[in-house]
């Protein structure tokens, strides 16, 4: 096995051309590179400088050692360089995937701290829906996933931490609704994918939505209701977003969403990762979306 400094002082010595200015170079004094030179003859069993006058120079063998000594030498410098870095976060990525709600309403907050803060990491965003979200996380596409669910379990596989309460708010012409109070109305909701908690909150409240309209756009939604056309349901963060003029919203009492940060692998996280996470979390300090 080479030893890394006795290398470094072969690849100054070739560079230098004496053990002096080799010495002088790595600020070690001239016995201490004589010792560290016969110590590596010694590992190698190869005569690596010959004696030439009052100077040395490479043997065929000490030249082709000091070429790959040169190499690995700045190799090791490199990796320390890239790693000081990243743990000082002037370099660094972190890729992040979100539902559109809190890529609008959250991450633009906590991107913008991130650039002042530590402008050299690269912040990559990706949309996608809670499910698609993880699956990306655990296959390794993205380093942290903003997701919700509708009640306070989360995959077992997965670190999660639990940023807020979203509540869903009733959207009508009229202030101070529930959802019972608009069994006979029509509905919009979104896809059949995306209704079923809609669709089990009506349950509880013991009558089954007659639907009228479907789309998942928000902004299509509030204009079908400002138009008179029906009620809806919507989550706070999205009305952040977007509130369109003369919609009244009224919280839904027991309809709620539960957003978290997830996050993959055995911690600690890489240092982009948790510069981002802190970000996010002071971007929901100051904003306070469950509020």
């Amino acid at each position: 096995m080479l030893d890394i400094l006795r290398l470094r002082v072969l690849a100054a010595i070739a560079s230098q051309g004496s053990v002096t200015r080799a010495a002088k170079l790595l600020n070690y004094s001239q016995p201490a590179v004589s010792h560290h030179l016969a110590r590596l003859e010694a590992e190698t069993g190869a005569r690596l400088v010959q004696r030439v006058g009052r100077g040395i120079r490479l043997t065929p063998e000490g030249e082709h050692l000091a070429r790959r000594a040169t190499e690995i030498v700045g190799r090791v410098d490199t990796a320390a360089e890239e790693l000081s870095a990243m743990v000082g976060l002037r370099t660094g990525r972190v890729r992040v995937a979100g539902f559109q709600s809190a890529l609008a309403a959250l991450v633009p907050h906590a991107a913008g701290a991130l650039r002042r803060e530590y402008p050299g990491i690269e912040l990559h965003l990706v949309e996608a829906h809670p499910r698609v979200a993880l699956d990306l996380l655990r296959a390794g596409q993205v380093d942290v996933a903003v997701v919700f669910g509708y009640d306070d379990t989360v995959p077992d596989d997965i670190r999660a931490t639990h940023l807020f309460d979203d509540p869903m708010y009733l959207l009508s012409l009229e202030p101070d609704q529930t959802l019972e109070g608009n069994r006979d109305s029509a509905w919009i909701a979104g896809c059949e994918n995306c209704r079923r908690e809609f669709l089990e909150a009506c349950d509880r409240a013991g009558f089954v939505p007659p639907i009228a309209y479907t789309s998942d756009d928000i902004i299509v939604q509030q204009a079908l209701v400002a138009a008179g056309m029906g009620v809806t349901t919507m989550p706070g963060l999205a009305l952040r977003t977007h509130h369109a003029p003369g919609i009244e919203a009224s919280a839904v009492r027991d309809f709620r969403r539960y957003v978290y940060l997830a996050t993959y692998g055995d911690p600690p996280d890489p240092p982009a990762t948790t510069a981002f996470v802190v970000a996010l979390h002071q971007s929901i300090e100051a904003t306070r979306p469950g509020s």
